[in-house]
């Protein structure tokens, strides 16, 4: 898989992202299955790798930590993203929220860097715009950390323009990206001007849920299977399948995808989408189905 920048400042990332959210789901998770998956996407050419102290408070993360540990992965060799910003209600019944305080974010960064075994990640992510938060004291907070070294690059999660323009106006450094949800099923980042801001930037956006869940490939609602029927009329033109179509027509867009997968195979339809060079016009054929869905 090739190298990309995500910014004009870096890092240089593989095509491709692979993230252990979705590990939360998964009832038997063990350090094994961590260390196979791992391995499977290292082998496929992913080195980008998201995790967050928030997937399952804090269990997933120390099972990557320990994972990269034994697998004796050489920590230059891969790029590591956080999300903090999410906070747990300390009782039954409480309201999940977000908290980007000074306080919040040294200990949430603080507990990634002890459950994955690192002394810095190479990109820190606030996951959702908090609307409490002093702006100022956050940018100088964090722009205090990369000067420690602890985090390397800065970006944001679920930002709309306005968000990313005023958080971005009091870092120091850049904003390497915004990481949103972004598939055929789900186009609004194109046309709320997320892309076009981030692409101002000169950097890539993080596309989120590239297989829509699933619905791509399985939905049996009205929008999947006309979606999916434009997908299989092209799919022997490319020889390929609908999962990497869908996923070739991010990566012409410029945004990277994030798999969250545990299935090998939806993995490496995912990974190996970077290979198919959609025509302009088959571009436009799919998006014009995609935003006439309701």
């Amino acid at each position: 898989m090739k190298k990309v920048l995500l910014s004009d400042f870096g890092p240089e990332t593989s095509n491709a992202i692979y993230s252990f959210w979705r590990w939360t789901e998964n009832e038997d998770l063990d350090l094994k299955k961590v260390k196979d998956i791992l391995t499977y996407t290292l082998e496929l050419g992913i080195n980008a790798f998201d995790v967050s102290p928030a997937y399952g408070n804090g269990e997933v993360e120390r099972l990557v930590g320990q994972a990269l540990k034994e697998l004796n992965i050489e920590r230059s060799s891969i790029v590591l993203f956080s999300k903090i910003g999410i906070r747990f209600p300390q009782s039954d019944g409480g309201t999940v929220y977000k908290e980007l305080s000074e306080k919040g974010i040294k200990e949430q960064i603080e507990q990634s860097l002890v459950n994955l075994q690192i002394d810095h990640l190479d990109v820190l992510l606030l996951d959702g715009f908090d609307p409490l938060m002093n702006v100022d004291l956050v940018a100088s907070t964090l722009t205090g950390l990369q000067l420690r070294g602890k985090i390397k690059h800065v970006g944001v999660s679920d930002f709309n323009v306005q968000q990313h323009k005023l958080f971005a106006s009091r870092l120091s450094n850049e904003v390497v990206t915004n990481h949103f949800e972004l598939n055929l099923l789900n186009t609004n980042a194109l046309k709320d001007g997320r892309i076009d801001f981030i692409k101002e930037n000169y950097s890539k956006p993080m596309a989120f849920g590239p297989l829509a869940d699933g619905r791509i490939l399985n939905g049996t609602d009205a929008n999947a299977r006309t979606l999916r029927k434009t997908l299989a009329e092209l799919s022997s033109k490319y020889q390929s399948n609908i999962e990497q179509l869908a996923v070739a027509w991010i990566h012409k867009l410029g945004a990277l995808p994030i798999i969250g997968s545990l299935n090998k195979e939806r993995i490496q339809n995912a990974a190996t989408a970077e290979k198919i060079q959609l025509s302009h016009a088959d571009w436009h054929e799919i998006y014009d189905i995609a935003k006439h869905l309701h």
